[in-house]
C-alpha cells in the first residue's frame, strides 16, 4: 500500500470557487469544460467527423459533459475507465409563465425540481441562473447571484400548530418566491429582467431553463475548519473531484485504459433523457471513439467488456442526531474518506469484483475509504451506477463521499474528503 496522501486544501479551495460558479448544469458543465482545456482538452462537435489522434477531448451536450484521453498507441479495442457523475441538484426551477403574484406582491412560478429538502429553501435569498435559448438557436448562460429572490415562511403567530404537528409545505401554494412588490404584474417582466441582466436586446429570448439557487458562498466550518458548508455538493464535489483526476491523468504515459469524465445532467429525476445516464450519449460518445481508431463493432464489444465504471455520487455520514436510522454496523464518518456503496436488490451497482476494483485504486492512492448500505427497514436511493450497468453492459462500482444534509439548499462534509475522492479517481482512472 502506497503512503497515505498529504491533505491539500487546495483542491477544496478549488472546490469551493466550482460550486460558488456553478449555480446551474450548464454552469457546471461550462466551468469544468473551461478547466480541461487548461489541460489541453479540444471541444469536439457531435456533428463533425472524429479524428484517430491521440489527446483529450470532449463533447458538450446541454447541461452533459462526456471527456475521454486517447493515449498514444490506444488500439481499437482498448478499454475504457470511466468516472460517472451528474450535474443536477434539487431546486426550485421557473415555470413557462414564470410572472405571476397576489396580494401586493410580485412573485416568480416554480416548479420542485427532484426532491429537495423543502423547507431549506425557506426565508435564504435565492439568485436566478441557467440557460436562454435566443430566437436564432443559440444559447447565452445567465447568472444573477446576487439576493433576488425569497420564499417567505408563515409567522409562527399564525401556525401555533407546527410544534405540535411539525411543518408541512404544499409545493404548490407555499413555495412560490417573491422578488417585488406591486399589484400590475406584466407577463414577460422576468424574461426582459433577464435579457436586460445578459446583455440581450429585448425580445431576443425564445425560451427558458432556469432555476433559484442560494447565493451564500460555500465556506469552512468548524472550530479548526475542517468541515465544509456548500451547495449542491450532491453531486458537483463528484463533477469537480473527476474533473481534476482526468485533467491529472492525462499527463501520464503509457495508459492501459482510456481515461473517461462521464457528466450527466437529470439524475435527480431519473435519468430519462437526452442528456442523463439513461440516454444514448456516452453509448454513442464511446462506440464513436472506437470507430474513430478504425475499430469495428467487434471492437466496441471487446472494449466494453473490459471497461469499468466508479459511479461517483454523494452518500450518508452517519448523523449524530439520528444514528439509528443508519445501518448498526455500517457507520460512515465524515473525514474518513470516500465510501463504496452496496446493496443487494442492486439500488446501487457494486459487487464483489467491483469492489476489487476499488479497494486496489485506493490502495495505489493511499486513501482510506468506507462501505454504505442502508437500514434493512428503510428503503435505499439509487444511482447512475445501476443505469449504466444495464444500459451498456459495463461493470459498475457506486461509490461517493459521506456527507450530511442531502438535497438541502446546504450540504455539509468533511473539508479533506473531496481531495481524498480526487486521489483514489486518479488511480483508478491510471489503472
Amino acid at each position: 500500500m502506497s503512503a497515505p496522501l498529504r491533505f491539500d486544501r487546495g483542491h477544496t479551495d478549488d472546490l469551493m470557487t466550482y460550486l460558488a460558479a456553478s449555480p446551474s448544469p450548464y454552469h457546471a458543465v461550462a466551468n469544468a469544460a473551461a478547466k480541461l482545456r487548461e489541460a489541453g482538452f479540444r471541444e469536439l462537435s457531435e456533428t463533425d467527423a472524429w479524428d484517430a489522434s491521440a489527446g483529450g477531448r470532449y463533447v458538450v451536450r446541454g447541461g452533459a459533459l462526456i471527456a475521454w484521453f486517447v493515449p498514444e498507441g490506444a488500439d481499437p479495442h482498448t478499454p475504457f475507465r470511466i468516472v460517472g457523475a451528474h450535474t443536477d441538484s434539487p431546486n426550485l426551477r421557473v415555470k413557462p409563465l414564470p410572472d405571476t403574484g397576489s396580494q401586493g406582491w410580485r412573485q416568480v412560478a416554480v416548479e420542485v425540481y427532484g426532491g429537495p429538502l423543502l423547507n431549506s429553501w425557506l426565508d435564504r435569498d435565492l439568485g436566478l441562473a441557467g440557460r436562454l435559448t435566443l430566437r436564432d438557436g443559440t444559447t447565452r448562460l445567465v447568472n444573477v447571484d446576487r439576493p433576488l429572490l425569497r420564499v417567505p415562511q408563515l409567522a409562527i403567530h399564525m401556525d401555533r400548530s407546527i410544534h405540535a404537528d411539525g411543518l408541512k409545505l404544499d409545493q404548490q401554494r407555499h413555495m412560490q418566491p417573491i422578488w417585488g412588490l406591486g399589484d400590475d404584474v406584466a407577463e414577460g417582466d422576468l424574461i426582459a429582467f433577464l435579457e436586460d441582466e445578459a446583455g440581450l436586446e429585448s425580445g431576443s429570448v425564445a425560451g427558458w431553463d432556469l432555476m433559484t439557487h442560494s447565493v451564500e458562498a460555500p465556506a469552512y466550518l468548524g472550530r479548526d475548519r475542517e468541515l465544509l458548508a456548500g451547495p449542491r455538493m450532491d453531486n458537483l464535489l463528484s463533477v469537480h473531484a473527476g474533473t481534476a483526476a482526468l485533467a491529472a491523468v492525462a499527463a501520464v504515459d503509457d495508459l492501459p485504459y482510456i481515461p473517461v469524465l462521464a457528466a450527466f445532467d437529470h439524475e435527480e429525476t431519473g435519468s430519462q433523457s437526452d442528456t442523463g445516464a439513461d440516454g444514448p450519449l456516452l453509448g454513442t460518445v464511446l462506440e464513436r471513439s472506437v470507430l474513430a481508431r478504425g475499430g469495428s463493432l467487434e471492437d466496441r464489444a471487446r472494449a466494453l467488456a473490459g471497461t469499468v465504471c466508479l459511479s461517483s455520487d454523494t452518500g450518508h455520514s452517519v448523523h449524530p442526531n439520528y444514528a439509528e436510522r443508519h445501518d448498526p454496523t455500517h457507520h460512515p464518518r465524515a473525514g474518513g474518506g470516500p465510501i463504496l456503496k452496496v446493496n443487494v436488490n442492486n439500488r446501487y451497482a457494486t459487487d464483489g469484483s467491483g469492489r476489487a476494483v476499488f479497494v486496489d485504486a485506493c490502495e495505489r492512492a493511499g486513501v482510506p475509504f468506507q462501505s454504505f448500505v442502508s437500514n434493512n427497514s428503510m428503503p435505499c436511493g439509487t444511482t447512475i451506477g445501476p443505469i449504466t450497468a444495464a444500459r451498456h453492459g459495463i461493470r459498475t462500482v457506486d461509490i461517493g463521499v459521506a456527507i450530511l444534509s442531502m438535497h438541502s439548499a446546504r450540504e455539509l462534509c468533511a473539508a479533506d474528503d473531496p481531495f481524498l475522492l480526487a486521489g483514489a479517481l486518479a488511480a483508478f482512472l491510471r489503472g
